[in-house]
């Protein structure tokens, strides 16, 4: 799952004043595209697609397919999305995306959980230049951190000082890449890295470990266990459930902190599982309606992206292909 750089000030704002609306606040989003034409799809995922001689109607044919035609997978996205309180077809919308426009659906499951296993002895860890990551962020920088209340808060908190304090800068003899967090630390075998079926990558994992865990009880994963941590996300079965997991959280940082309720728009919430930095951008429109509203203006409603326009334009398709 790709993530954009997000608006911090506006997520630590959110994070220290925890804003909780009451339902009468909220504003439903209406189903389907606030865009009569898609987006403009990145010219990366254009590269990538025409390199594999294939188009991106036939990568959404094949996992549209996969779903359809695969009655185990059907009965564990429909698990994942009862045990999280979420329709299933949120979860179907962020499938299709990532193997839309990022990777190409594998044939059989099976793939995936042999894929799994191969990486508990891969050896690989979480580090920059020699550093690990537990060791960075043991540092005094993120000593504001440690009193989070969850992995979320954690994770984005620390990514968070990263940008403000280490990017693209020389801290104790160590330069830093003017890169995001997760792609300095948590891409150790390659840039722009997501795995599995839900394609997610370390850091988002990282994030909703807690959440998975009491929800599903799959073990905690720890920064300092890279191995165990994509082994957890190559897993079909604990993958399903961190996607989940990040979409439920997307759907509550809308409603408690925007006030809108995006639960009936699966182009919004893949459009959010795509960006990422869900809480970031909820505050961000919470204080640009904040100033609508003193201007007398409309508030401003959230728009699907590319990935998310082609979710809520094959909606009947898609669920069909759940039915």
């Amino acid at each position: 799952m790709m993530r954009v750089r997000p608006f911090r000030l506006a997520f630590l704002i959110a994070c220290l004043l925890g804003p909780t609306l009451p339902a009468a606040a909220l504003t439903a989003v209406p189903p389907g595209n606030s865009h009569a034409e898609q987006p403009g799809v990145p010219a990366a995922s254009a590269r990538r697609t025409a390199a594999m001689k294939v188009t991106f109607e036939r990568k959404y044919e094949k996992i549209r397919d996969l779903i359809a035609g695969n009655a185990e997978l059907r009965g564990k996205i429909d698990k994942a999305a009862r045990a999280y309180g979420i329709d299933a077809i949120h979860i179907v919308a962020a499938l299709v995306g990532e193997h839309t426009y990022n990777v190409d659906a594998l044939d059989r499951l099976q793939t995936y959980y042999v894929k799994a296993l191969s990486y508990l002895s891969s050896g690989v860890e979480f580090a920059h230049d020699g550093e690990s990551i537990t060791d960075f962020v043991a540092r005094p920088e993120f000593s504001a951190c440690r009193d989070s209340g969850s992995d979320e808060t954690l994770w984005s908190c620390r990514e968070t000082v990263f940008d403000r304090a280490f990017r693209g800068k020389t801290v104790g003899g160590r330069s830093y890449p003017d890169d995001r967090f997760g792609a300095v630390f948590f891409q150790p075998f390659y840039a722009g890295q997501t795995f599995g079926l839900g394609q997610i990558n370390p850091l988002t994992a990282l994030g909703v470990s807690d959440t998975v865990h009491r929800v599903s009880g799959y073990p905690e994963l720890s920064a300092d266990k890279a191995p165990e941590v994509y082994q957890a996300i190559m897993d079909p079965d604990r993958s399903l459930a961190y996607m989940a997991a990040t979409i439920k959280g997307a759907i509550s940082a809308y409603r408690d902190i925007a006030g809108m309720d995006i639960s009936g728009n699966p182009g919004i919430t893949a459009t959010l599982y795509n960006v990422g930095s869900a809480r970031a951008r909820a505050s961000a429109l919470a204080a640009e309606n904040r100033r609508r509203a003193a201007a007398g203006e409309p508030p401003k409603l959230p728009e699907e992206n590319y990935y998310g326009w082609l979710a809520n334009d094959k909606l009947d398709e898609l669920q069909a292909a759940i039915r």
